[in-house]
């Protein structure tokens, strides 16, 4: 009968396993950097390379709520519509009580969608 600690020995080698690969996964690559001066920062490495230009006002300022707001309209609307295919493909399995409660869905989603746009929450000025 083998002890309750020989037991977890499994468990412990795959932890110390994950834990040298992942910590060598991260500072591998920064050592190998280095010693190939792949390392090596100038001006022009440094610019600003995605939008092209220059930024115009500093990177840490906030966004405006409003974003925020059209992105989860956005996340609501893209999951609605991912419901909606699968239950159109199920609609003869699910039968009536299935369409009502797709349609008390819709309803709801619609009725949020109302009220988002006359508080307006997607006039973008």
């Amino acid at each position: 009968m083998a002890s309750t600690a020989a037991e977890y020995l499994p468990i412990l080698l795959f932890l110390g396993v994950a834990l040298a690969l992942s910590t060598s996964f991260v500072f591998l690559p920064m050592i190998v950097s280095r010693l190939t001066g792949a390392n090596n920062p100038y001006p022009d490495k440094l610019a600003e390379y995605e939008c092209g230009f220059p930024a115009f006002e500093d990177s840490r300022s906030q966004f405006d709520v409003r974003f925020y707001l059209v992105a989860i309209l956005f996340i609501i609307f893209d999951l609605e519509a991912a419901f909606l295919f699968p239950w159109a493909v199920s609609l003869g399995a699910i039968g009536i009580a299935g369409w009502a409660a797709m349609m008390l869905f819709l309803v709801e989603l619609t009725l949020g969608f109302v009220y988002a746009w006359k508080k307006g929450a997607l006039e973008w000025e």
